[in-house]
Order: structure tokens, then sequence, then C-alpha cells
């Protein structure tokens, strides 16, 4: 079946020294924030993409940012056992969060209905700061190894966090205790995300398969596509939900239908002038609906999907 869509390379960001690992939302919907093994913390404009604006710098290794909206915060989670809190207002890091172990922050999510910050780190635990004092209130240790991945459900009662142990643990967000456990990842979990409509559980691993649970269903196991050749990174939703993408360390993004799970586009280096080494995270903009993908090869890609005329 011929793909439904057509895509266009806007255009590459660079300035990043090393691998950029990560993306997120910045306060206007045509911005957003890219971070790596450099340190650097950039806002970029995909209006005015030439130029991104250092916003911050920090010592190590950065793998995860979130951006607290309520706060106007950027939260960023390095590989140094700090959780870091940027004023993005006064434009400086007004707290430095000492964490219990020296981990790597690996995922970074937050309920501010229950004004908590939850982390995932790379010791095994997940550590729950607040957000009023931004304090560490509680660090609970899930597995020998790293835990990777966060999804909080829309409905805010319960987690679903993504082990290196190839687990995937469904939490009860008040307790923390473990509801459910979910088998069928013969790799590390790297990314899990809750489908728009809350029906289902998506998660992407080491081992490249795509895999869907059914929510309604007490998470049974829907539907299993080896996705990619290589590990799967990290799943994002189109901003209107009908939508996901893929990316891996196959230097691949893929394009899905979010109701059939069907693959209806593959992103790449031959077809597309895509990048040449792994893909680590995805970001799709409201602005335009531009989808921005970021690599090992220290560039940022910003991509157009537009449907072709019949």
């Amino acid at each position: 079946m011929a793909s439904p869509f057509q895509v266009q390379k806007i255009t590459t960001l660079t300035g990043h020294r090393d691998c950029v690992y990560t993306l997120e939302r910045a306060p206007e919907p045509q911005k957003f924030f890219s971070a790596g093994a450099d340190g650097l913390v950039v806002q970029w404009d995909l209006s005015q993409p030439e130029n991104g604006e250092l916003v911050a710098r920090v010592s190590s290794s950065v793998y995860a940012l979130k951006y607290v909206p309520e706060q106007n915060w950027l939260l960023i989670g390095h590989n140094h056992n700090s959780l870091e809190v940027l004023d993005l207002a006064a434009k400086a890091i007004v707290k430095t969060i000492p964490l219990p172990a020296a981990a790597a922050i690996f995922d970074i999510h937050y309920s501010w209905e229950r004004r908590q910050i939850f982390l995932a780190l790379g010791d095994g635990t997940l550590a729950v700061v607040g957000l009023e004092k931004l304090d560490v209130q509680k660090v609970v240790r899930f597995s020998e190894k790293s835990v990777r991945c966060l999804a909080l459900h829309p409905s805010g009662k319960e987690m679903a966090v993504g082990l290196s142990d190839h687990r995937i643990l469904v939490l009860d967000l008040e307790t923390l205790a473990v509801k459910q456990t979910l088998a069928g990842h013969t790799g590390s979990v790297f990314t899990v995300a809750y489908t728009p409509d809350r029906n289902y559980l998506l998660s992407g691993s080491r081992d490249a398969h795509l895999r869907v649970w059914d929510v309604t269903q007490h998470y049974q196991e829907h539907t299993s596509v080896i996705a990619h050749l290589f590990t799967l990174n990290h799943i994002t939703f189109s901003p209107n939900g009908r939508l996901f993408a893929t990316c891996s360390m196959d230097k691949s993004v893929k394009v899905w239908d979010a109701q059939t799970f069907k693959l209806l586009k593959v992103i790449d280096k031959a077809r597309h002038a895509g990048h040449g080494t792994s893909v680590n995270k995805l970001f799709w903009s409201g602005h335009w609906n531009q989808l921005v993908s970021c690599s090992d090869d220290r560039s940022i890609a910003v991509w157009a999907l537009t449907l072709k005329e019949i």
C-alpha cells in the first residue's frame, strides 16, 4: 500500500558538539528544547530555525528534559546525581536537587495534581520529588537494572514504568504499589506511551518490537510488531492523536496509524537524507505539524508531513 504522506526535510539544526539525546516542548508552540552529551540545553524556534539559544549548561550528559508550564520551569536530568530546575523567565537554575544515589536520570514526568515529579534512575529506583519544596520525598527500588522510561496515564491514577530487565510495571500513582507486571519484551524497555484515547499503552525496546497493551482489558497484549531493525528508542504522538512516530538505533523514523497500528511511512537516510546514526528522541510540534528528530550524529532534523493530493 502506498503511503498517504509526503515527507520533506525542512531543515537541519546544528550546534550541539556531541550526541543529542532528548527533545522537549517549550512555552510557545513553535519552540522546543534539545540537550545531550555536551551538557548544553538549547532552545530552538521553528519559525526561525537557524539560531538556537543556549539556555543552560550543565556538567554532564543530559538524558531527560521536562517542561512544567504551571511554573515555567524546565527540569534538567543528567547523569551527575542531581536534578536541575531552570526558571525560564529568570534564565537561571534556581535549584539543584541532590539525589540519594549517583545514578543517571533517564526520564522525568510530573503530576501537577499531586505536586510531584517522578524520576527514572539508572540504579533501578524511582525517585519522587515534591514540586512545592523541591525535595526528595520517596525513593523506591524496582530492579537491579535501570528504570528507563515513564508514562502517566491521562486519568492520573497510574503510571507505566519501563525497565532494563525487560519488564513494564504498572504502578498505583498514590502508593507506587505494583498493580501489574507486563512481560513480553526481550530487551530493555526504552519508551512507553499511553494513547491519547487512554485505551492502549505502547512500548518499545532494545528488542526492536513495538508492543501494544490493551488498558481496558487489564493490559493484555493487543499486538506486537517488529517495528525496526534495532533498538526502538522513542514513541511520540501527533498533536491530533491520529498518528504516532517511532525512532530507532537503525537510523530511521517511522510514522504509524494510531488506530490500526499499521506502518504508514519510513523516513531514513536513503530516501529523505535522514540521520546517519541512531535517532534518539522525537518531538511532534503543533506548529505546522512538524516532526523533529535528534540523533547521535549531533544534529536535529525537522520534517514536514503532508497528505498527498488525491
